[in-house]
């Protein structure tokens, strides 16, 4: 089991750790309700140092780039991200992914702990055909994700950099907490705004300690993973090994905006005569209308009992107190407005479809 950066800290500040996609990670400090409403309303700092981070460069870091991911990076300027995925050759996703346009010929992507070593094993397998630099970072890399509306003002002071200038999925190489070249990126996977830290590990402790002393008088809070997972829930924002895996389509899962047909990439055939023949099945969002919490891997069943699909994330909403959840139907019975049934353990518990977000702020 590896050690983030952090570790020692977070174990001083009381995180219940747990073994996390191969790391030791902290899922929580004081409560997840109370790290997610404090994320919610004021910020929060999140330790996601287990994400893998791959440097691609040359003059053929695009075209690879094109190749494996669903969406088209040609787009990017110097300074943007893109949320992107890797399609399979199976109609399914390698994995989802962040691609930062770092300067001309060089990008970073930024993909989930537990697939850095399938993912690197399916870009290299490409890569024999474009031969594109490429620099596992991972292990050098920390990232802090500092979340939540009073980020960009409790955070200032610690860069001359204007953050409210850096819109969003904007990023800029800049200085921050008295360290140069970090990327501060406007990104994050809860829905309230803020930033991402991208350092060196030499540099973390640094960083945290300036950030807390910065956050103080913010009401900052260390936040886990826990909480990290019912933020993302809230705005339906899918998780890699829940609501996506390598046998669920991009299209299917409601990826089709960051699924370009304007260019070649891997089962791009296949993924386009998905799209227009449409798909047997979609990732639906749902809340219940009566008292209970929905779990990955309840059955979702019709009026009859009858299984008609399988819940892929599910919670107790911190914010909206009800249980809300996502999964996959019957694309018929996918419309919003659909009544729906989640098996929690011997009862049917009456559900809608709904339009996400859950949370609108």
């Amino acid at each position: 089991m590896k050690n983030i950066a952090l570790n020692d800290i977070h174990i001083k500040l009381g995180a219940k750790m747990v073994p996390f996609a191969g790391y030791n990670m902290p899922v929580q400090y004081e409560g997840v309700t109370a790290e997610h409403l404090a994320v919610r309303a004021a910020v929060g700092v999140f330790d996601v140092s287990h994400m893998g981070e791959f440097l691609v460069s040359g003059s053929n870091a695009l075209a690879l780039i094109q190749k494996v991911t669903s969406n088209d990076a040609s787009k990017l300027e110097i300074g943007d991200a893109q949320y992107s995925c890797f399609p399979n050759e199976k109609d399914g996703i390698v994995d989802d992914l962040i691609c930062y346009k770092i300067k001309e010929e060089e990008y970073l992507l930024v993909v989930n702990a537990s697939n850095i070593e399938k993912d690197w094993n399916w870009i290299s397998k490409y890569n024999q055909e474009f031969k594109a630099g490429l620099t596992d970072l991972s292990e050098d890399y920390s990232l802090l994700a500092i979340q939540g509306p009073k980020a960009v003002e409790a955070m200032q002071s610690l860069s001359s950099l204007d953050l409210a200038a850096i819109p969003f999925y904007k990023f800029k190489i800049s200085d921050f907490a008295g360290i140069e070249n970090v990327i501060i990126s406007a990104t994050g996977y809860t829905g309230s705004g803020g930033f991402e830290i991208y350092c060196k590990n030499s540099d973390a402790k640094q960083i945290w300690d300036s950030v807390f002393e910065a956050g103080a008088a913010y009401g900052i809070k260390p936040i886990g993973l826990a909480a990290r997972d019912t933020l993302r829930l809230e705005m339906g924002y899918c998780l890699y090994g829940n609501d996506i895996n390598d046998t669920t389509s991009p299209i299917e899962a409601g990826l089709g905006w960051i699924t370009k047909f304007t260019k070649d990439f891997v089962n791009a055939d296949a993924l386009a005569k998905e799209k227009e023949q449409k798909p047997e099945r979609k990732l639906v969002a749902f809340e219940l209308d009566e008292r209970g919490i929905p779990r990955h891997g309840y059955d979702i069943v019709d009026e009859n009992g009858t299984i008609i699909g399988i819940v892929t994330s599910g919670t107790m909403s911190p914010c909206l107190q009800k249980g809300i959840g996502m999964g996959y139907v019957p694309r018929v019975l996918a419309k919003a407005g659909t009544k729906i049934h989640i098996q929690v353990r011997k009862k049917a518990i009456p559900a809608t479809i709904i339009k996400l977000p859950f949370y609108k702020g």
